[in-house]
């Protein structure tokens, strides 16, 4: 995958101080998540107020919001009250900053680095509304079909050889009498359907089987919009290593049961944002790799 530039040449510093920044901005942005991780389940504004101590409602201080840091010299513990601040306000910090240090050290500094940050964010405020609430809220998932929509837009004319990668397999490259554009815009409304409806199927027939509601319909508009930006063969990709890592640690947890209850819910919208978050950094090589080695 050919860069258009190079970190190094741009800034003209070494690479490691641009994988420092992308963690310390990883890191803020982790902080911006947790609130919108807290606040949109419970359907209040992301901007207003300031933060504030979940138990005492006292606002926090500019000076106790450095992501990580502020929480382990606090000792996890409230300034003010002293009642213990959930672990997972570093954790998500930590995640988000690790995160983005992958994206930098998969995609490099390319036109789409920005894309891709943005959307591993996304996907991890709804892995963890997710794992907490067991909801993926429409404020979310519609702002991100959009976005979807406008990247492959703008990305049918940006030269990044990184996407949209499914313009350049069938059947969308033999499509060249189509604006490039229009072709792009095809290739998300397949992804969407790949996504969404193929989601939508699955639950449905489950559904019907078991007589109880086997997919909630977040996770069919969330996989509409991460089709939309990934195209069909990356969304396929998702939905398998989602269902691949959820199987697994789905028994991984009835292992550890004392009653085996195979009506255990685990959110899989959990698993599908990890499955999408790999497609997008590492899919065209894991199918490469796969059609070279078990595909005469």
């Amino acid at each position: 995958m050919p860069l258009l530039f190079s970190f190094e040449s741009v800034t003209g510093l070494p690479v490691f101080v641009g994988y420092i920044f992308i963690f310390v901005l990883g890191s803020m942005i982790g902080s911006f998540l947790n609130v919108v991780i807290h606040r949109v389940p419970l359907e209040q504004s992301i901007v207003f107020p300031n933060s504030a101590c979940p138990k005492c409602k006292n606002p926090i201080k500019p000076y106790d919001n450095f992501p990580i840091l502020s929480w382990l010299i606090l000792g996890g513990k409230c300034r003010n009250c002293k009642n213990p601040i959930s672990a997972r306000y570093p954790a998500v910090e930590l995640l988000n900053g690790l995160a983005w240090i992958l994206v930098f050290w998969a995609i490099g500094f390319t036109w789409f680095l920005p894309v891709a940050l943005i959307f591993v964010s996304v996907m991890i405020s709804l892995i963890f509304i997710d794992a907490e609430n067991m909801i993926l809220p429409d404020v979310i998932n519609f702002p991100l079909l959009f976005f979807a929509i406008i990247v492959r837009i703008i990305f049918a004319f940006v030269p990044d050889d990184f996407f949209p990668p499914d313009l350049k397999h069938a059947p969308l490259v033999g499509l060249t009498s189509m604006p490039i554009w229009l072709n792009s815009l095809l290739g998300a409304f397949m992804g969407a359907m790949v996504g969404g409806g193929f989601l939508w199927l699955v639950g449905f027939f489950l559904g019907k089987l078991r007589g109880v509601e086997a997919m909630g319909f977040g996770g069919v508009k969330k996989m509409f919009a991460v089709g939309a930006l990934l195209g069909w063969r990356l969304t396929f990709l998702s939905i398998f290593l989602g269902a691949f890592s959820g199987a697994i640690i789905g028994v991984f947890l009835l292992s550890r049961q004392k009653d085996k209850d195979f009506q255990t819910q685990i959110p899989f919208g959990i698993f599908l944002g990890i499955g999408a978050v790999l497609s997008l950094l590492f899919g065209e090589q894991l199918i490469r790799w796969y059609l070279e080695n078990f595909i005469p």
